[in-house]
């Protein structure tokens, strides 16, 4: 940051030499006055930029070394992700294995009512035709 020449002390102490048809003193003290405050207003932003500044370095720091953790942390999850894919893959492999076999039977064995059904349908049509011709 650059120095400063004026803090707001030198400001408000300053004194000037007065002469013939010089400044009305009142006025520039009021302007003075003025500068003081702004003045003062920008050094306590500085420092409060100053703070924020600091704090949001040390939460950095925080997160990049709070960073590897999580990386390995993040991981775990994805090997375990595979294993419980791999798993259920697995599983399902399994259980088409044992339950396939009856779920095969039992289609079969559907098919084969359906197919009595039908044929059972198409008879009794075949008897109401008859019957229309009679």
């Amino acid at each position: 940051m650059a120095n400063l020449i004026y803090t707001p002390n030198d400001i408000l102490e300053q004194e000037f030499k007065t002469k013939m048809r010089g400044y009305d003193p009142i006025e520039v003290d009021e302007f003075l006055d003025n500068v003081i405050k702004d003045y003062e207003t920008y050094h306590k932003e500085i420092l409060k930029l100053k703070e924020e500044n600091e704090r949001l370095k040390a939460k950095i720091d925080q997160v990049s070394k709070a960073q590897p953790t999580a990386t390995r942390t993040k991981e775990a999850p994805k090997s375990s992700a595979v294993t419980n894919f791999d798993i259920l893959k697995r599983l399902s492999n399994l259980e088409r294995e044992v339950f396939g076999k009856k779920l095969d039977q039992q289609a079969t064995s559907n098919q084969a009512t359906n197919d009595a059904m039908r044929q059972s349908y198409s008879q009794s049509e075949d008897d109401n035709e008859k019957t229309r011709q009679f």
